[in-house]
């Protein structure tokens, strides 16, 4: 089953981080023949030089190059338009794909044509992928992950595999700074698209004191409870579920960073 993989760089990404995300998804027990690599605006020369030389040795990297940034989602939209197959595994430049991810994906495609939707929790590492400081599940089942969906995102985003056709129908990407992912849920899901993740941790997400600041900001703030005020006014969530978020979300960006901390690691981690 051929599958294409897509993924966005921009100028500010680190490169070496960059080469190992898409040795990652090069480097897949069932290989992809379609690897498109959109570059988000103009990229430095040392990203560039990733790119130019792993294309040297395998042809299937496909780059696309976009005139000026346009953020993640709208960038992601444009790579999904040329991305040749139906099955689409995301991929962000920053994180490292175990080697047997993609083909325990596409077993429960070809187990359940009916899918649309497959991810899978993942590990969070900072530095090395061997210095683990968490973990990230996510619920297994189609039920289980609309239900949570209510609520809280119940895919990784770097993790999933897609059908192109459902994104492309039901989405795609909005224009938001932030949470281009949880409005893409919400729009796949509240059309019934079936979805699964797989048990196992097959992917390692790559984790840093940033990751907090970013998350602890007011346009993650405002974005996501916009998002979900979005799906409560259109009947996909209740008000209860809409005011869960927005206290939550508030209470994040108000109370210290040490608390934050506290609710990532110990309440809503392992």
């Amino acid at each position: 089953m051929d599958y294409s993989v897509l993924l966005t760089v921009y100028k500010s990404d680190n490169p070496d981080y960059f080469k190992l995300s898409l040795e990652s998804m090069i480097n897949q027990t069932v290989p992809s023949n379609d690897i498109v690599v959109v570059k988000d605006g103009p990229v430095p020369e040392t990203i560039q030089n990733v790119i130019d030389a792993l294309q040297k040795e395998h042809p299937e990297i496909h780059p696309l190059q976009l005139e000026r940034n346009m953020g993640l989602g709208l960038a992601l939209n444009e790579g999904l338009k040329v991305c040749q197959n139906e099955l689409v595994a995301r991929m962000d430049s920053d994180d490292i794909s175990l080697p047997t991810r993609c083909e325990k994906q596409l077993a429960l495609f070809e187990a359940d044509p009916e899918l649309d939707i497959v991810g899978c929790p993942v590990k969070e590492f900072v530095g090395t992928p061997d210095n683990i400081v968490g973990k990230r599940d996510v619920p297994l089942d189609n039920e289980a992950i609309h239900k949570y969906n209510r609520r809280r995102d119940p895919f990784n985003h770097p993790t999933v595999m897609y059908r192109k056709s459902k994104v492309m129908k039901f989405g795609p990407y909005g224009n938001y700074r932030k949470n281009q992912d949880t409005d893409l849920w919400i729009k796949l899901l509240s059309n019934r698209c079936k979805a699964a993740n797989c048990p196992e941790y097959l992917l390692m997400f790559r984790f840093d004191e940033g990751t907090y600041k970013k998350r602890k900001s007011w346009v993650n703030t405002k974005l996501l409870i916009e998002i979900r005020k979005k799906a409560w006014k259109s009947g996909y969530c209740s008000f209860a579920d809409y005011m869960f978020v927005a206290c939550a979300q508030l209470g994040i960006y108000v109370l210290p960073e040490g608390f934050q901390k506290f609710v990532y690691t110990k309440l809503l981690r392992k």
